[in-house]
Order: structure tokens, then sequence, then C-alpha cells
């Protein structure tokens, strides 16, 4: 199993050789048991390492203990994983094809890996494209085609990642619409001639709506299913190098308009979801609550699935207050970046703050999935655009000289948790005894008939926790600043 050589690292992963642990003197690793356990410590001296334990024979009198309540049910979860840019497809292809297929496997694979199973590609061009571009540059229907990106880097990508696990679930958001359809605002309308900023023309939304259907139509003839896609990335924000402002009114308009009748009028099951910006709507007053408004017509509303967040500003509690208004709508989260900003690379302040307000916390706040940004940059962050990110870490980073040594980040770690243990269908199930301060818990009942439980100690101490199901108990000490991901059959 690929765990043996995760189990632990003492040092930066760039610096360690994974393949070389030897448990500690003394040390007993059952090689099977009732309960399997991966741990990760904010200090890697257990790095995604696997564990197993056996059900406890004995009466449960512990004062520690977690009850899971699966009688009291809350959403559906469609899975877990990170963005596969133009910058993370153009390091994964300079690695060697064994390389490549390792990392992969430790990644996607159900069976020999974490099994992260949804991934974010962009629909054109992102700020971590190698150019700026879309798929259809110069008007005239027959100049819609896929570009170099696409063939080159990101299709054969995907249909590695397809090969390994082939229930991944793919969303496609665009950074921009092809610059023909911007005009400098909805007033004046005047043509804009850039990729940053601008509106989207109304009279070409039935040509925007065409260019999505046409997108996913040309993906699944390369054996690529779309399940879902957001209108438009950050619609909000009109500074990034790639991007178009995109108000909740255009949003309903367009999608009502266009892109809903169209997709359903080519038979397209792809989920729309609205919005996929920040919780604090970047303080645009009218703004506020943007997914609510767009679902206040019914029409509109009946085409989208739900909406999508980052938490580049404002807190995962928007994401109750949005679920509450509207408990009929799914939510997902779609975007987080580590960076210079944040100490991206420590990875115990990463870990515990990223664990408890991403991957748990959404979670938790009724988010059915939960996408980091990049997969994989190099160790120069890049490549990178004038314009875009260029402080940013990826999940994982290569090192740029040989592409080969790989140093995980807390983005990788915290996905993988989640993924590892809990499988797409698991329905969120309800917790109930033992709360202690730094502790943050989820907990899952999968279709395959087994219980998964993710927890966060963000305690200077390690915790003895007993997990119980009505059924079975078990027991674990869980590390100081470190998170536990547990699976086991009922």
């Amino acid at each position: 199993m690929i765990y043996t050589f995760l189990l632990s690292c003492l040092v930066a992963a760039t610096s360690c050789n994974r393949d070389s642990y030897t448990p500690s003197q003394g040390e007993d690793i059952k090689k099977s048991g009732d309960v399997t356990i991966y741990t990760t410590t904010g200090s890697r001296s257990l790095d995604f390492g696997k564990r197993f334990v056996d059900f406890s024979s004995k009466f449960n009198m512990s004062p520690n203990t977690i009850t899971l309540d699966p009688a009291k049910k809350f959403q559906t979860m469609d899975g877990f994983g990170a963005a596969i840019t133009g910058s993370t497809c153009y390091n994964l292809m300079k690695m060697s094809k064994e390389d490549r297929t390792k990392f992969l496997t430790e990644t996607f694979s159900d069976k020999d890996g974490m099994g992260m199973n949804y991934i974010r590609i962009a629909i054109g061009c992102s700020d971590f494209s190698l150019s700026e571009y879309t798929c259809w540059d110069k008007q005239g229907k027959e100049n819609f085609g896929m570009q170099m990106e696409e063939t080159q880097y990101i299709i054969p990508v995907l249909k590695e990642i397809l090969a390994i696990n082939p229930s991944v679930k793919i969303m496609g958001s665009p950074w921009t619409p092809p610059k023909w359809m911007k005009v400098n605002n909805l007033t004046d309308l005047k043509p804009f001639d850039s990729w940053t900023s601008g509106q989207l023309n109304p009279k070409y939304y039935q040509d925007y709506g065409w260019y999505f259907v046409q997108w996913i139509q040309a993906m699944k003839k390369e054996g690529i299913n779309i399940y879902s896609i957001t209108v438009q990335n950050e619609p909000l924000n009109r500074k990034n190098s790639a991007s178009l402002y995109m108000s909740w009114q255009e949003q309903q308009a367009f999608v009502k308009q266009s892109l809903g009748p169209q997709l359903k009028a080519a038979n397209l099951s792809t989920k729309i979801y609205a919005f996929d910006h920040n919780y604090n709507y970047d303080d645009i007053a009218d703004q506020t609550d943007y997914p609510v408004k767009i679902y206040n017509d019914p029409a509109a509303a009946a085409f989208f699935a739900g909406a999508a967040y980052h938490n580049y500003g404002g807190d995962k509690a928007e994401l109750i207050d949005i679920h509450n208004q509207r408990p009929d709508k799914e939510l997902v989260f779609t975007e987080t970046s580590i960076g210079e900003w944040n100490d991206g690379r420590n990875l115990e302040k990463r870990l515990m703050e990223d664990m408890r307000e991403v991957a748990i916390g959404t979670v938790n706040n009724w988010s059915k999935g939960v996408i980091v940004w990049n997969l994989m940059l190099d160790t120069e962050k890049g490549p990178n655009r004038e314009g875009g990110c260029q402080t940013c870490y990826g999940a994982v980073d290569i090192n740029k000289a040989n592409y080969k040594n790989i140093t995980r980040n807390s983005h990788y770690y915290i996905v993988g948790h989640l993924s590892s243990v809990v499988k797409s269908g698991a329905t969120r199930i309800g917790t109930s005894g033992y709360t202690a301060e730094g502790l943050v818990y989820t907990a899952f009942q999968n279709t395959d008939g087994t219980y998964a439980v993710v927890l966060l100690n963000d305690s200077g101490d390690s915790r003895k926790i007993t997990l119980a199901d009505g059924k079975n108990h078990f027991s674990y000490d869980v590390p100081a600043k470190a998170v536990v991901s547990y699976r086991w059959t009922y």
C-alpha cells in the first residue's frame, strides 16, 4: 500500500526520503483491524500515517466518548478535491510518466490512495493558465474549439485521473467569456477589449449559452463528463487577470433566458451553481445574499442546483444563513488558497486553521463538497502570470529543479483526510457527547455500510478519544495538533 511511505516524515517532505520510513523501536503497528485510521500531525511526525485498531470488548466508561447519531441526517456528500488548472497540468506533464502516475494514484485512487473525487477546471483560461484565451476567441460558430492548453495539458491529465478513478466528478468554471462578448458597462454598451473586468453584453446571452453547451459536449467527446458548472468565477471581482463582473441580476437573467434552457434543450444534466465567490459578497451592499436573490425568481431558480462559495472574505457562517433561507438548494465550497500572505508553508498553523475553517467547517455548515485551489504548483509558485496570484502555493509544490520532489501542504491533507474515509453519496450524520476546546469533528454514514469520522485536535495535548456507534466502540490516542480520519463497518 502507498501509505507505508506516508507514515512518517520527521523533516520537511522535500528533504525526507518518504520510502525509507521504519517504525521506531518497540512500535507495534497492526496490519489490520476493525477500524482504519489516518493521522497527520502538524510536525509531520505522522504524515497521513495509517493505523488499525479493534473494537473494544470492555464496557465503555470513557467520559471522552463521541457517539454517532445516524438518525439525525444532514446533507449528502458529492466529494472533495482540488483545481486542475493549466499550471497544475503543466507541472504534472513535466514529471516522468512513472512519477506522475504514482502521484495521481496516491491522490485519486479510491483503493490505493486518498480517493479525491471532485475537481474543478476552467472553461477557457484562469489566472493559473499558461496564457489568456477562451475556446471561442473569434466570432463565428465555426471558430469554436479546444485550445492548446486543453489538448496538450488539461485533457491528457484528466484522462489519466479518470483512468485511476472513473467516479471523479468535474466542475467547470469560466473566468471570462470571449472578449468580443464584453462591454464596458450595461449603459454605454461599448466594446471592452480586455481579459480583465468588463460585463457580458446581453445581446450575446444566447451565444454565451451556446458556448457552455459546446464546451460540455466537446469534453464529453473526449470521454470527460462535466458534472457541474458555475456561471462565473468570482463574479464580483473585477481585478483578476481574467475576469468578468456579473451582478446577481445579470446572472439570473443569463441563466433564465439562455444557459438553463440551452442545457435543457441539449439534454445535459450538468448542475448549475450560482455565485462562486466570497462569503461577504466583497462588501457590495446590493449583492448581499446573491444566490437567494436569484432564487427569488422561481423560473430562474428552477435551473440552479445551488450556490458555490470561496473564503477570501467573510465567514463560513454565511453558508448556514443561505441554507436556512433556502434549504431546498445545495451548497458547495469551491476555492481557497494558501500563500505568502497566510504563512502557507507553515504546516502546523495552516493544517489546524484550514481543517477548522474549510474542511470540517464548511461541511458542518451544509457544504456538499470541498475543492481547494491549485493541486500542484512549482517551488517558484508557478507557472503564474502578471495580474494573477504570484504569491500562491499549491496543495502540493513540486521542485522546479527536477519535477520530482514534492512537498505536501495543508490543502492536500485537509481534502485527503475527508476523501479517504467519506465517499460520494455519504450522508453527514449527528453526533453527541464529548466536546473540548480545540476539538472539532464531523461524522458520516457511507453507502457501503461504513461510518466515517474526521476529527481535529487543535490543542497542545494528546487526547484519548472514544468513538461509539451504538453497537461498537473503540479508543485512539489523538496526538496534539493533529487531524485524524476514521472508517469502520457497522
